[in-house]
């Protein structure tokens, strides 16, 4: 009875109560048309095809899974085996629609890129041959048992079944699949099946006429010759290695070889068996599939996995490494190439990069890899200096120098390069990359073109920052972040004016950040958006309590809220901070945003629209750290700014007696035309009475710094001035 096609699970697909998809279907009906003429099955056609729709739609599954595994495909080699799909060209055949059909009719663009289905579909081909293999071995495995119970037999069973012992032997051993060799215990072949003769590429007689001892090949494991001699000398009945052979023609045959020792009637060794089973095609499928899971598409370079792969070994303890070299490289502006120019002209722009490092990393224990878009490795193993590894990377920017002529044009190439040397102790191979990658980027961030030397505090502070741009999200869900205030005084009186608005972070590792440590994080990941709105409805529900409790007097207090450039761009500003002020019930002018001079003056008028919106609700605009910039003071007029923070690099001079007369004169300019464009002047990093004296005389209006209080708590400002 043939064999009914079931499930993943062992039931059938009827019993399923679901119909394939018309993919997988369309799919193994290709298959079955290619695959049955070589099979010895009993099943028909129909019920054939029925068996493969089963195995399609487990690698259907398989290739859509997520995480992948090719590990079910296995399981399809297996069941090919147990159909009996075991022709010479069966396997082939099989692996040749896979790759011609299967990511066609069973993936879905949907879910998979081509390229991310083309190498799964890779790797279920090496995972069927693999299951092929291990099914078709164990198959053999239980016909060499079967022939070695029988040649035993031949030779212990009694004179009157001997001559029909020998029969069914020789039956057994002239119309095997598999070369059979009879020796003695010195090695002499004294009889060999056609089989045998076959893989070898000669006739019986040649290979009779030669000794087991004999058959050496270069790639021969020292373990081969030892069980072999073990065997010999009756210390061990059998062994099972993966063994090569040199032809006469020159070509290698490689083998699944099982050596057992056959004993006479009283337990001694009499002769020695062999049976080889000729897995060349198997394993030339096996060297494809593995070179294409571990080499680059494109420039046909080592792959990442490779790169790790050598990387690790080099690293491993009893490698007999000492020191290792890295130079990580990455192309300068690659990506404007392809948005200008296109894919295709950046894939070859690849090619050619990949060509003139190699010629660079052509010596001995020198390896160059493709691991990213356009990103290159090369690791050089034992390097006899640190120099040679920085010269390697001097040698790759001096090639990659001239221009590059593709199609007509010339593409000069740049590239920054990050080098990493050092001992092969207490090290692992993600360790040594992430400082070459983190190294890398140094080199890019002072302009490119040239190669920087990896350093450990470089390194540690580049993964702080890693650290703390990962914990950003929490920290903001978890309540990680608290505001400090720092009073405004009125300077014509000493009274308490307001407050500005300081986010801290409390990093439980890390303890409190000032925001110089994460607000560039945050601006770079675009959480300054959530997180100023956030600081911005904290700082505003402050001021209406402060105002609730009477602090400040008859004037109700300010509360001044920094605004980051990328906040001065989000298309919501207005509508959002009119919300905040309306759900608390804060009016407009007890709120001034603090935006920097260099932002405000970038801005074109589309940009300081939304600013004149809330200046013209009432909304305070403050023009932040004023004089750090490069801003002609005629633009200060087109502004909507109400205030002016005059920086606290003009006031040091002031602190001195006698006060810098330059700084005087610079102050006292700045306020007069403050004052005449109608802008308040508020002084940053006031520390001393004298200096809080003489910029009172320019006729400054308000002030803040450590003379008058630090950031605290806000419960502390009523008592801070």
């Amino acid at each position: 009875m043939s064999p009914s096609p079931s499930g993943p699970a062992g039931g059938s697909l009827a019993d399923l109560g679901t119909e394939p998809p018309d993919g997988p279907r369309r799919f193994a009906r290709i298959l079955c048309r290619a695959v049955f003429p070589a099979t010895a099955t009993s099943m028909t056609s129909a019920e054939f095809e029925e068996l493969l729709v089963d195995l399609t739609t487990r690698l259907a599954t398989a290739l859509h899974a997520r995480p992948f595994d090719p590990t079910p495909a296995r399981a399809v080699g297996e069941a090919l085996v147990a159909a009996h799909c075991t022709a010479v060209d069966s396997l082939p055949r099989v692996l040749g629609v896979i790759d011609a059909y299967l990511v066609l009719y069973c993936a879905d663009p949907a879910t998979l890129t081509p390229d991310e289905a083309r190498n799964r579909c890779a790797r279920l081909q090496h995972a069927i041959a693999a299951g092929f293999a291990q099914a078709l071995q164990e198959r053999t495995r239980r016909e060499q048992e079967s022939l070695s119970r029988a040649a035993i037999t031949a030779q212990t069973e009694i004179a009157e079944a001997l001559h029909e012992s020998e029969t069914r032997f020789r039956a057994v051993f002239n119309d095997a699949a598999i070369g059979i060799a009879i020796a003695d215990m010195a090695g002499n072949i004294l009889n060999v099946n056609d089989a045998l003769a076959r893989m070898f590429g000669g006739s019986a007689h040649q290979v009779r006429s030669r000794n087991l001892l004999d058959l050496t090949h270069p790639e021969d494991s020292p373990d081969i010759w030892r069980m072999q001699r073990e065997l010999m000398r009756g210390e061990r009945e059998h062994y099972r290695v993966e063994k090569s052979y040199a032809r006469a023609d020159g070509t290698v045959l490689w083998t699944n070889l099982t050596v057992s020792l056959l004993r006479d009637a009283d337990g001694e060794p009499r002769y020695m068996m062999s049976m080889t089973e000729d897995i060349s095609e198997r394993r030339l499928l096996h060297l494809r599939l593995r070179y294409q899971a571990t080499h680059d598409a494109l420039t046909d370079l080592p792959n990442r996995s490779l790169f790790f792969e050598r990387l690790e070994q080099a690293l491993s303890p009893g490698s007999g490494y000492g020191r290792v070299g890295l130079c990580y490289l990455d192309l300068d502006g690659f990506k404007a190439v392809n948005d200008s120019l296109g894919h295709a002209v950046g894939d070859q722009l690849l090619i050619a990069v990949a060509e003139r490092l190699q010629s660079c990393t052509a010596g001995s224990g020198q390896m160059l890899a493709r691991i990213g878009g356009d990103e290159f490795v090369a690791l050089i193993v034992d390097p006899p200096t640190p120099r040679a590894v920085t010269e390697l990377a001097e040698r790759a920017l001096e090639a990659l120098a001239s221009p590059v002529e593709l199609g007509g044009r010339e593409l000069m190439v740049r590239a920054s390069i990050g080098v990493v040397e050092g001992p092969t102790r207490d090290l692992t191979a993600a360790e040594v990359l992430r400082s070459a990658d983190i190294t890398m980027y140094r080199a890019k961030a002072a302009g490119g073109n040239r190669f920087a030397l990896a350093d450990p505090d470089s390194d540690a502070r580049a993964i702080s920052r890693h650290h703390l741009t990962h914990h950003l999200p929490a920290a903001l869900r978890g309540a990680e972040f608290f505001i400090e205030y720092q009073p405004l005084v009125a300077m014509r009186d000493g009274s308490l004016e307001g407050a500005e608005a300081l986010v801290r972070w409390s990093h439980p590792r890390h303890g409190v950040l000032g925001p110089d440590r994460f607000i560039p994080l945050a601006e770079h990941t675009g959480l300054i958006v959530p997180l100023g709105r956030w600081v911005l409805r904290e700082a505003v529900r402050q001021a209406c309590q402060w105002q609730v409790r009477g602090i400040g007097g008859p004037r109700p207090l300010k509360v001044n809220v920094n605004l980051s450039p990328r906040q001065l761009h989000h298309p919501e500003l207005v509508e959002e901070t009119v919300t905040v002020l309306e759900e608390a019930g804060l009016p407009p002018s007890s709120l001034c945003l603090e935006v920097t001079e260099t932002a405000m003056i970038r801005a074109d008028e589309n940009e300081l629209r939304p600013l004149r919106e809330l200046a013209d609700l009432g909304v305070g605009i403050a023009l932040d750290d004023f004089g750090t910039g490069y801003s002609n003071l005629a633009n200060l007029r087109r502004l909507p700014a109400s205030t002016l923070k005059l920086d606290r690099s003009f006031t040091l001079g002031l602190q001195r007696a006698p006060a810098d007369p330059v700084d005087l004169k610079i102050v006292e300019g700045i306020v007069s035309l403050a004052h005449t464009l109608e802008l308040s002047v508020t002084v940053e990093g006031v520390e001393t009475s004298i200096q809080a004296e003489r910029l009172r005389d320019l006729g400054c209006d308000s002030a803040q710094g450590w003379y008058y209080a630090r950031p605290g708590p806000p419960e502390q400002l009523p008592e801070a001035v």
